[in-house]
């Protein structure tokens, strides 16, 4: 039972250790292309693409779906905040048509079919260019899928690209749809601020998580160490340095959001990336004391394990103590001496031999003890 847990532990190890790799891995597919060349770099190209629009204002809404492109063309136009979401970015044809209607940088687009790029955000004058990264623990595998999430955001439309359905936006949506909220009431840049503070409160989420398993396994450490609990120290470390990854360059999008003048994003609104920014900062503080805590961690479970053996040294110890002057009694009457005077006493051997040596025994015992070496 332990070795198919051991199995499936490594095997799920190797799959982490391959998002790490990708995660961290900024090498294109090809190289010496001309910039802003379109190419998809990813996993996803046999899922369709899912497409969906959100107009909205003070007065109402309206959500629809799509599944092609041209249904959403020339809404750039339109007199309400409009919100594109786009689950699925492997179509590079779609995407063509997306960068002409919307006014799209080449650059910009590159980046999103570059499914691994790191945390940031361009001007580009006529939209901004905002790179994030949408993170979602699995409890049960322990396991941390990632994706990025792409956003171009002009003065009255926001554009989404996902690689996957499912993100962390329904509470969004939910405003969107009741009436009176505040953003209802504000442009799309204010939607570009909540999108990020989901994804930074999602963080928060997801490292609670990861702190209630921490401090489970290192209970466990203590107590009853295992040989798949390395494993599994492991694999969080390797979380760490996912999130972590992810955190740091968040911190200089916010900054440049909440400092810095952008045509698209109002000085009200900028109040609000400020709070974001502390949150990304206890987010930062949060991760680094994880990573001591699992670096510790590994310190535990050695001590643990030193200690185990430790203690099994010690009984094998005190036992062969215990057997030292038996062995010897045993030696000087297991000669083959002729004249053993005691030999010739019929009371020699149960009252003689058995009584010196539980005496012996009895003594080193009450010695031990006294020295608290058990």
């Amino acid at each position: 039972m332990l070795d198919n847990a051991g199995k499936k532990i490594k095997h799920q190890t190797k799959k982490q250790i391959k998002k790490v790799k990708r995660l961290i891995s900024s090498k294109p597919k090809q190289i010496g292309l001309d910039p802003g060349t379109l190419i998809y770099i990813g996993e996803k190209e046999k899922e369709p693409v899912k497409i969906k629009l959100f107009e909205y204002d003070e007065a109402g809404y309206s959500e629809k779906e799509f599944q092609t492109v041209d249904q959403i063309l020339g809404l750039q136009d339109s007199s309400k905040n409009v919100w594109i979401n786009l689950d699925g970015v492997h179509n590079v044809q779609m995407m063509e048509k997306i960068q002409n209607n919307f006014n799209i940088h080449p650059l910009a687009m590159e980046d999103i079919l570059h499914t691994i790029q790191r945390p940031k955000v361009d001007d580009y004058q006529n939209n901004l260019f905002i790179v994030l990264r949408m993170f979602f623990y699995n409890e049960g595998t322990r396991e941390l899928k990632h994706e990025q999430v792409s956003i171009i955001l002009s003065n009255n439309y926001l554009i989404s690209f996902l690689e996957d359905p499912g993100d962390v936006f329904d509470p969004i949506r939910d405003r969107i749809r009741k009436g009176g909220t505040k953003i209802r009431k504000t442009g799309v840049d204010f939607l570009a601020y909540s999108m990020i503070d989901s994804i930074v409160d999602s963080y928060f989420h997801i490292l609670e998580q990861i702190g209630e398993e921490i401090e489970e396994l290192e209970d466990r450490l203590v107590l009853n160490a295992k040989k798949e609990d390395i494993q599994l120290v492991h694999r969080m470390r390797r979380n760490m340095i996912l999130l972590r990854k992810s955190v740091w360059p968040l911190r200089e999008v916010i900054s440049s959001l909440q400092r810095d003048e952008h045509s698209v994003i109002k000085s009200a609104t900028q109040i609000y990336l400020r709070d974001v920014y502390d949150h990304v900062i206890q987010i930062i503080d949060t991760i680094e004391s994880y990573r001591d805590m699992i670096v510790g961690m590994l310190d535990v479970y050695l001590s643990s394990t030193s200690n185990k053996l430790n203690e099994v040294m010690k009984v094998l110890t005190i036992i062969s103590t215990l057997f030292i002057p038996l062995t010897f009694l045993a030696g000087v009457y297991g000669m083959n001496f002729k004249f053993f005077p005691e030999l010739e006493l019929t009371w020699m051997y149960p009252w003689g031999f058995w009584i010196i040596t539980l005496f012996i025994t009895i003594l080193m015992l009450i010695f031990f003890k006294r020295k608290k070496w058990f």
